[in-house]
């Protein structure tokens, strides 16, 4: 048989151990509490499955759509981007709709990225960052993105020892599974030192709404002088919990937003068109549904953080996101993230994802998402201390 040389290049995917193993419990009869793949709970507002289902019904929208996206979703992104950041954007040239984030991601670094081309990812992060540059036969460099450490002096040493010069850097803030976030001075400093040495800058703000505490997270865009090397993603899993519809766009840069244009022209004609008029909906209408999702994300946090906390598992709270980082405690550190993820579905039926299923720096750490009610997660919290308690 041939080799697939591409394929030989992506690792096992970590995060199937432990989904086995949950679904081989489950099948035995076991309640597994499953906080481990981050995939929203929340049903979809109604006025926007109402706006899907009325267009659905309506022939006309059953043909192969817009691979770019239709021209009032483009123009409705455009105009949530100057609502809520005050960002100027050309519907035609500074916006693209994606099948999802991860989609639109991927083929932009496919479409942009040769092989040696260097790629400057944090690690740990979102497994499609790092490997959408392995798939592209791209020289992935891993960044720490750590706590006790500071990024933006990693990424420095990084761009100093690396030959030839870095082409792209991927960062996502709100920071999925770190849940790190960063105030716009930070940005700015991304922005400018991306400028300064010619690198492409991409930014994944699929967590963009998932904010708590006061905590309102900056877009790339809003940096003067940021669409000279920057695109950003959004989604529409998140805020409006639409995960399965398969939504989202890129916007900034004309010339990397026209690559990936062009490379979608060859590949797709674009997601189904109600649900792409639905999002427009979403996008143009009142956001109460948008503060309520974030509201219910809230109170979920604030109920495991203090469960973990009350049974001896000291954890971050974080500011955004829909996980929880935790430092897998000293006594179990040395088993590493994929046999303690194990271990605790075992022994507190509790699932969870392993760190190192982000990269090289996650190991000491599992994240928790938060796609269970509150009954639900103080069920977990019962299974975890009946487990450090054994």
């Amino acid at each position: 048989m041939q080799e697939f040389r591409r394929m030989k290049r992506l690792p096992p995917y970590v995060f199937a151990v432990v989904n086995d193993l949950k679904m081989e419990l489950r099948r035995q009869g076991e309640d597994i509490i499953d906080l481990g793949m981050g995939n929203p709970d929340l049903g979809t507002p109604d006025h926007i499955v109402a706006k899907m289902v009325e267009k659905v019904q309506d022939p006309r929208n059953h043909r192969y759509s817009a691979s770019k996206g239709i021209t009032g979703l483009r123009k409705a992104i455009c105009a949530w981007y100057k609502r809520r950041y005050d960002v100027d954007l050309d519907p035609d040239t500074e916006a693209v709709a994606t099948i999802g984030a991860k989609e639109g991601l991927s083929h932009l670094v496919l479409a942009t990225i040769s092989p040696g081309d260097v790629v400057l990812v944090p690690s740990p992060t979102y497994p499609i960052h790092p490997y959408s540059v392995v798939i592209s036969g791209g020289d992935l460099r891993s960044v720490p993105l750590m706590p006790d450490r500071d990024f933006f002096d990693d990424l420095l040493t990084a761009f100093r020892q690396t030959w030839p010069q870095p082409k792209m850097l991927i960062i996502s803030f709100p920071h999925n599974p770190t849940t790190v976030c960063v105030d716009m001075d930070y940005m700015t400093k991304i922005v400018e030192f991306c400028k300064e040495h010619e690198i492409w800058l991409v930014h994944d703000f699929a967590y963009a709404d998932l904010c708590f505490d006061g905590y309102q997270a900056p877009s790339v865009l809003q940096v003067p002088g940021a669409k000279d090397v920057a695109v950003e993603f959004f989604s529409m899993s998140k805020s409006y919990s639409m995960a399965g519809w398969r939504l989202g766009y890129c916007v900034g840069n004309p010339e990397l937003i026209h690559a990936l244009t062009r490379i979608k022209s060859y590949l797709d004609y674009g997601v189904f068109q109600p649900i792409q008029i639905a999002a427009v909906e979403a996008l143009n209408k009142e956001q109460d549904c948008v503060k309520e999702i974030v509201e219910v994300y809230r109170h979920r946090r604030d109920t495991l953080v203090s469960g973990l906390n009350r049974v001896g598992w000291e954890v971050p709270c974080p500011k955004g996101t829909m996980f929880l980082w935790a430092p897998i405690p000293e006594q179990f550190r040395a088993m590493g993230s994929v046999e303690f993820s194990k271990l605790l579905i075992r022994e507190a039926k509790v699932a969870v994802s392993p760190g190192r299923g982000f990269g090289e720096y996650g190991d000491d750490y599992v994240r928790f998402a938060l796609v269970e009610n509150e009954h639900r997660i103080n069920q977990a919290i019962r299974g975890l201390r009946k487990f450090f308690q054994a």
